[in-house]
């Protein structure tokens, strides 16, 4: 993945925010929206965008199009960074692969341990209850 290359093909609109801000937020637009054509990313390999589309098939449209909404701040310059700083955090991620759990037998040492734990515990409760008279 080349951050470069995968920037160059994201693009931007910018949109009226919500929110407070008075007669600020009705004049500018300084919400962004950030897309990303996956299906037609010339910057990912196949396997990468076959595992993308997989862990990421609630936030993409049936286009195969990722949408990136900001409007933390009042800066459509800062509202764009954090959408980039996002997008691709969204991507390193997304493209780690988990290690595969290599399943492991508990020691014999930490068998008998748990085994005399359990037998002081089941002697500490019998001695609390009342003796049977017979």
């Amino acid at each position: 993945m080349h951050r470069e290359n995968i920037i160059k093909e994201l693009s931007f609109k910018a949109i009226r925010s919500s929110g407070a801000g008075g007669q600020h937020v009705n004049k500018t637009s300084s919400k962004i929206e950030l897309t990303f054509d996956l299906q037609n990313s010339l910057s990912l390999t196949e396997s990468e965008k076959l595992l993308l589309k997989n862990k990421l098939s609630s936030k993409l449209t049936k286009e195969n199009v990722l949408i990136l909404f900001c409007e933390e701040t009042r800066s459509q310059h800062k509202n764009k960074e954090l959408a980039i700083k996002r997008f691709l955090s969204l991507l390193k991620t997304n493209l780690t692969r988990k290690k595969k759990r290599k399943p492991t037998k508990p020691s014999r040492a930490s068998l008998k341990r748990k085994a005399e734990s359990k037998q002081r515990n089941s002697l500490k409760k019998a001695h609390r209850k009342k003796p049977k008279l017979a």
